[in-house]
């Protein structure tokens, strides 16, 4: 049997006393297996890999979880919402419609840094694997994509309403096309190995939103 991590149980028996031990568990698993998922993929990643970095038996991580798809839909969640957070932190600190549009191209700009998962984009990474192969973790990523999409729309036909962009904007032409910006300028980073190919990309993205200022 497998000997639990010191800091496994200090996490379990540490966490909010209102969730249960068994929600507190997974809990622990999912943020401790997410950033494994999003690096090696849901085939690539064993359960000896969930074993080992949570120090929890097959047991406990199967008593939790009734399998490795479960545990790699809820990882796929948790690293979304860490990236939303960040994204959403800094949109609330911008003044304009043109700089909230701007703030997903200096997040995913900076897709290394402290608290976006490791790995790059797990929309990316998650829709790249499971196409045609795994219909629940796509159908996630899909609809990662749309949420995006709406709030991309969202904000520039807001910025259309403030008077910052051109009336008549394609919105949805212009959030599709940041999108595929963004997700292809981390692909080609990741693959080449180069930040600078990034930077150009994202400031692709500045010169596109530059184009609809009113």
């Amino acid at each position: 049997m497998t000997t639990p991590h010191i800091n496994t149980i200090w996490y379990i028996c540490t966490m909010e006393n209102k969730l249960s031990k068994s929600e507190r568990t997974r809990n622990f698993i999912i943020e401790v297996t997410a950033d494994i998922f999003n690096k090696k993929g849901y085939a690539g990643t064993a359960l000896s890999d969930l074993t080992l970095a949570t120090g929890l038996s097959k047991g406990s991580i199967y008593g939790n979880f009734e399998n490795k798809e479960e545990v790699a839909l809820a990882v796929f969640d948790y690293n979304l919402e860490k990236i939303n957070r960040i994204v959403q932190q800094h949109i609330q600190k911008a003044d304009s419609f043109q700089d909230k549009l701007m703030v997903y191209a200096k997040v995913y700009d900076q897709f290394n840094i402290a608290g976006f998962p490791q790995g790059g984009c797990p929309i990316l990474n998650t829709a790249t694997e499971a196409d045609d192969t795994h219909n629940l973790l796509k159908d996630k990523a899909a609809k990662a994509v749309i949420r995006w999409k709406k709030g991309l729309e969202h904000l520039i036909l807001s910025g259309v309403e403030a008077g910052e962009f051109k009336k008549g904007t394609d919105h949805t032409r212009m959030a599709l096309s940041i999108i595929a910006l963004i997700e292809g300028g981390i692909m080609i980073a990741k693959v080449t190995n180069s930040q600078a190919s990034l930077d150009k990309i994202m400031l692709t993205i500045r010169h596109l939103i530059e184009q609809i200022k009113a």
